[in-house]
């Protein structure tokens, strides 16, 4: 398992921004693509967007796309998610995660089930 620290949620206007950071250690070597999750009470985990290591290849979730931005710094084993034009609807837990494999799939992953690691989460609250 690797270990995945999130940081940089918090409070912002609709419209606004916020950048969140996930710092990944620990056993990474079969880990080849972090995801962003988002989470509200009741609701299923839904997936916001994804990145592999290798190439930086992304995918975004339907209610994110052209909003948000998914980067990674391979150096600094850190990926970063920017949120732009936020929205009420974006408020929620949002989760790193890390999805493993020998082999590195052709598809980026997009499931819950896909990922094996996950970090704490970290709360963004957009007020309208």
């Amino acid at each position: 398992q690797v270990q995945l620290v999130e940081s940089g949620g918090g409070l912002v206007q609709a419209g606004g921004s916020l950048r969140l950071s996930c710092a990944a250690s620990g056993r990474t070597f079969s880990n080849y693509a972090m995801g962003w999750f988002r989470q509200t009470p009741g609701k299923e985990r839904e997936f916001v967007a994804a990145i592999k290591w290798s190439g930086g290849s992304t995918k975004y979730g339907d209610s994110v796309k052209g909003r948000f931005t998914v980067s990674r710094d391979n150096a600094k084993n850190s990926v970063y998610l920017q949120m732009n034009s936020l929205k009420p609807e974006d408020t929620a837990v949002y989760y790193c995660a890390a999805a493993f494999g020998f082999l590195i799939p052709v598809t980026i992953p997009v499931s819950v089930r896909e990922y094996g690691s996950w970090g704490q989460g970290t709360q963004v609250t957009v007020s309208s």
